[in-house]
């Protein structure tokens, strides 16, 4: 069984797998409007993920949360099988009408993404709305800071 990582505020530990924060800003993967919840395969990885959207000071304390799911409930898209614009900043609208479609579609309760930061490394999107969504594990939230030396 695969593991994955979430990384969230502390505030929204009891929430973090709702898909409303993704829905209500939008993403790389979807559009407003859509919940879809972002995980990565290592802790390193998510809170690097985290990272490039902070500024110093940081303020608030986080959680990471583990999740397991089936590998059989994986839909993969590699980067060779992704539009050219892919990596851009701002994301793109293609890579929001990839994730779009797959969503609601519900294809599979997981989706590996390459990482726009790590293109070597794994991020998940997990699908609230799907019917195996449910049965994704979720283990106890263990505390996490970032060190302030990160944003100097």
């Amino acid at each position: 069984m695969p593991l994955a990582w979430r990384l969230v505020r502390e505030q929204f530990a009891g929430t973090a797998f709702s898909g409303d924060g993704a829905a209500r800003y939008g993403g790389r993967w979807n559009s407003r409007g859509l919940r879809v919840v972002y995980a990565s395969e290592s802790r390193a990885l998510a809170a690097l993920e985290t990272l490039v959207h902070l500024n110093p000071p940081l303020p608030f304390r986080y959680k990471f949360i583990p999740v397991r799911f089936d590998a059989a409930w994986v839909e993969t898209l590699t980067a060779a099988a992704l539009p050219a614009d892919w990596r851009q900043e701002p994301p793109p609208p293609s890579t929001r009408a990839l994730g779009d479609r797959w969503i609601r579609e519900g294809r599979s309760p997981v989706l590996a993404v390459p990482s726009i930061i790590i293109p070597q490394e794994t991020n998940y999107l997990l699908n609230p709305a799907h019917p195996d969504f449910a049965a994704i594990e979720r283990g106890p939230a263990e505390d996490f800071d970032f060190d302030p030396r990160l944003l100097r």
